[in-house]
């Protein structure tokens, strides 16, 4: 059985699993040191649920009810899992000054926040805790060890409304003049004024949910997650994530134009309803297969660049 703080068999960390397996060993070989380990991390734990249940409660909600925050449905359970598959450094040693420090600073936000009713930073003060608790129990290498499910962790917060507003129009200007553009591609009369076509008989309104936002933060959360599996270098990770904004805007710029067309030369009916948010899904799927796409290209690429580093750096010695 690997203790806590030990390194396991096959490497440098230990999983979640072998390090409470190794407290509670520890706590039947000799209880007063079990107390001792355990006490802090339930007082901690106690302590956490108390100030931070509202912000997390009102998140859930927002994640379940708001179609823009859905995909924290997803991303949160994922980032648990992934911290988990991850495991804890053989080597973990907790850094209780810089720990003390991040807790502080995250109640203080939380409390600011909620005397404000701003409830990014309130949600955003949530993962700063989770960020001190580890740093308090097992340092800061284990932070940075658990960058990803932290990232992804921050990707499900929504955006304050303020910033949403402010994305979601240009997006649709976006949007309304890619699809005019194809649109004009295919010989049919286009009067474009904002966020408004115009096509003989028809006149198609770019709202703000077909302003590609929710797309948007879906894709980055997905090359987020690719990237941080299948990549290696920051760089590429980067550029990976920079892709998926014109991806998601020439993606919907095409389902502007998929629905004009439909609406022109099949049934207007197809512009609303069932139909529109079945095409919105398919497109959504092909979005999906670029970053997949893009993502095992540049994995390619990036193993045979190492592989080729590593040969010259053999023939060199």
């Amino acid at each position: 059985m690997t203790q806590a703080g030990t390194t396991t068999p096959n490497g440098s960390y230990a999983s979640v699993r072998q390090y409470a397996a190794g407290i509670v060993g520890t706590a039947r070989v000799d209880p007063l040191a079990g107390v001792r380990l355990l006490f802090p991390a339930l007082l901690a734990g106690a302590a956490f649920i108390v100030l931070f249940a509202q912000p997390i409660a009102l998140l859930v909600r927002d994640w379940w009810s708001l179609p823009e925050a859905g995909h924290g449905l997803l991303l949160a359970p994922l980032a648990v899992w992934l911290a988990w598959k991850a495991g804890i450094r053989g080597d973990a040693r907790g850094n209780v000054g810089l720990g003390l420090g991040m807790l502080a600073l995250a109640v203080v936000i939380r409390y600011m926040a909620g005397l404000a009713a701003e409830l990014f930073t309130m949600r955003a003060s949530v993962v700063l805790a989770l960020g001190g608790l580890t740093v308090y129990h097992f340092g800061f290498r284990q932070l940075l060890r658990w960058w990803l499910p932290f990232l992804l962790i921050g990707l499900s917060i929504p955006l304050p409304e303020l910033v949403t507003q402010a994305l979601a129009l240009p997006l649709q200007f976006k949007a309304s003049q890619l699809g005019a553009a194809l649109l004009r591609t295919r010989d049919i009369p286009v009067l474009l004024t904002g966020n408004v076509i115009r096509i003989p008989g028809h006149e198609l309104f770019v709202t703000e949910a077909c302003s590609g936002l929710r797309s948007l933060t879906a894709l980055l959360s997905l090359a987020v997650l690719m990237g941080g599996l299948m990549l290696r270098l920051p760089l590429v990770r980067v550029l990976l994530v920079a892709l998926a904004i014109p991806i998601a805007i020439a993606i919907n710029g095409v389902r502007v134009f998929l629905t004009g067309f439909l609406v022109y030369f099949v049934d207007p009916s197809l512009g609303t309803g069932f139909m529109h948010m079945t095409e919105g899904w398919l497109l959504f799927i092909v979005s999906f297969v670029c970053i997949a796409a893009i993502t095992w290209l540049a994995a390619v690429v990036e193993r045979r660049w190492t592989s080729r580093g590593q040969l010259v750096e053999v023939a060199d010695a």
